[in-house]
């Protein structure tokens, strides 16, 4: 288990060190904070620091810690990579620029960011991937664990004909609603600290118990031993996003820069947050390899060939029900479970609420009115529940490349946030490094998978990288001549 350790002393190191370094080069301004100066008692709500990590890292995890690492495991150790210095040098960082750039915006939402500092076509851009993804997500993260409530309870208890996996969802849309209309502080502040302590605490279990068991993961070098033999580059950074860097997060982020009372809590509630995720999502990745090993240790192309048998590429939550259950037993197994339950229900909820402040930011439709809430959040409601009787699972295939675009938009966007500042051109790179790798990355899949344009592999690689690059070269560029304009 060195492999894992290893991993999480380099988020942990991350965020000390790169984190302060980050803190350093966006600045902290004395400023009053949105939930100061413009507090209304809904969503600018001024909140603990530890409140605000709890909620944030329930915001932005879903189930893309969990299932995402159990999936980017198959590829090999290569993952640990990923999600130690992709969640160190990009996720965070994405996290970081998106809550304090929302701060210095009056708690604008992501789209109405990237207006500001990209230009009003990717301002439409933005709106329209973010509102199209959070729909997405929360009728997803509504039917998975009514899907799991039911075969949970139906397995514990006789439940009468009526009560089925749809009477879960319509059960899990109303907490939606409630959740969103309500204020911040009347739901999820006060629950979302033991909801987030659950999570926490199943996964530290678990490790516990691989720990104690004398399981290891199995470690022969760090190439790619994927049993369908899918390339790493791009597969792998769109596979495990949540834990590494995902564009869902900038949705959910704003939220909570409306709630932050000094700026100076800012690394710890982004960029901290990002890394608690990371520590998640180094555990989901190494709770499946240590365990299809094996405690006599199977090679690791053996173990990952057992993964994928046991549902780890189109079945995790298999995988997360036959570990917690072998590792923890009856009781501790369906604590496990309810804590994967949790993870999606605490993300869909937000992201109705997300919605809400979006088309309240995008129409200047104040939200501290109980009408205007209610005028926006019905019609929501009303389509997350027609898209429940809807077979869009070639749409949610989508999902990956629309939450990596994401990411890229936002982390340009903070590009385009230092190219207003003094000193842009030496501070840009914190961005524009891992944007140009996040463009390459999305490029290149929508270029070679067979939901995009189908070009040969290698083809698409060339493409995307050089534009990646590109990209970067042509960031500088206008940055040096907008910096002598400065």
């Amino acid at each position: 288990m060195s492999l894992f350790f290893i991993g999480v002393a380099v988020l942990l190191l991350g965020y000390f060190i790169y984190g302060s370094i980050v803190e350093k080069i966006i600045g902290i301004s004395d400023k009053p904070t949105p939930a100061i100066a413009m507090a209304d008692g809904v969503d600018y709500v001024p909140l603990p620091l530890w409140r605000i990590v709890m909620i944030q890292f329930l915001n932005i995890a879903g189930l893309g810690p969990i299932y995402g690492p159990i999936a980017g495991a198959l590829f090999g150790p290569a993952a640990f990579l990923w999600i130690a210095f992709g969640c160190v040098f990009a996720g965070a960082v994405h996290d970081m620029i998106v809550g304090i750039t929302s701060i210095r915006n009056k708690g604008q939402s992501v789209g109405e960011l990237v207006g500001v500092y990209l230009g009003p076509i990717p301002q439409q851009v933005m709106r329209g991937f973010s509102l199209i993804l959070l729909m997405l997500l929360a009728v997803i993260f509504a039917k998975g664990p009514a899907a799991m409530l039911f075969s949970l309870t139906d397995g514990l208890l006789s439940l009468p004909e009526w009560m089925n996996v749809n009477t879960f969802f319509y059960i899990i849309l109303g907490y939606y609603f409630l959740a969103a209309f309500l204020p911040i502080d009347k739901i999820i502040a006060p629950i979302y600290p033991f909801l987030g302590a659950l999570l926490l605490i199943t996964a530290v279990a678990l490790l516990i118990q691989l720990l104690r068991g004398g399981y290891n993961i199995p470690f022969e070098g760090f190439a790619n031993i994927h049993p369908q033999n899918i390339p790493i580059f791009p597969f792998l950074f769109l596979t495990i996003a949540c834990g590494a860097c995902s564009g869902f997060h900038a949705t959910q982020t704003p939220m909570m820069a409306r709630c932050v009372t000094n700026e100076k809590q800012a690394r710890t509630a982004f960029y901290g947050s990002m890394i608690l995720e990371g520590i998640i999502a180094m555990i989901w990745a190494a709770v499946p390899m240590a365990f299809f090993a094996g405690q006599d240790g199977s090679s690791a192309v053996d173990t990952v060939n057992a993964m994928f048998e046991g549902g780890a590429l189109n079945n995790p939550g298999n995988v997360v029900n036959t570990i917690s259950l072998a590792l923890l037993g009856t009781f501790g197994g369906v604590l496990a479970v309810l804590g994967v339950i949790v993870c999606p229900v605490t993300s869909g909820d937000t992201c109705f609420r997300s919605m809400r402040l979006t088309l309240g930011d995008m129409f200047n439709i104040p939200q501290n009115s109980f009408k205007n809430r209610l005028i926006i959040l019905l019609p929501l409601i009303i389509l997350g529940l027609a898209l429940n009787y809807i077979d869009f699972s070639l749409l949610w295939r989508y999902f990956a490349f629309s939450n990596q675009t994401l990411a890229a938009f936002a982390l340009w966007m903070g590009t385009g946030y230092f190219a207003t500042q003094k000193n842009g051109i030496k501070k840009h790179w914190l961005t524009t490094i891992p944007a140009a790798f996040m463009t390459s990355v999305c490029l290149t899949y929508i270029l070679t998978d067979q939901l995009g344009f189908r070009l040969p592999y290698e083809i698409s690689r060339i493409i995307g990288i050089s534009v990646g690059f590109i990209s970067l070269i042509t960031a500088h560029v206008l940055l040096s001549k907008k910096a002598k304009n400065i």
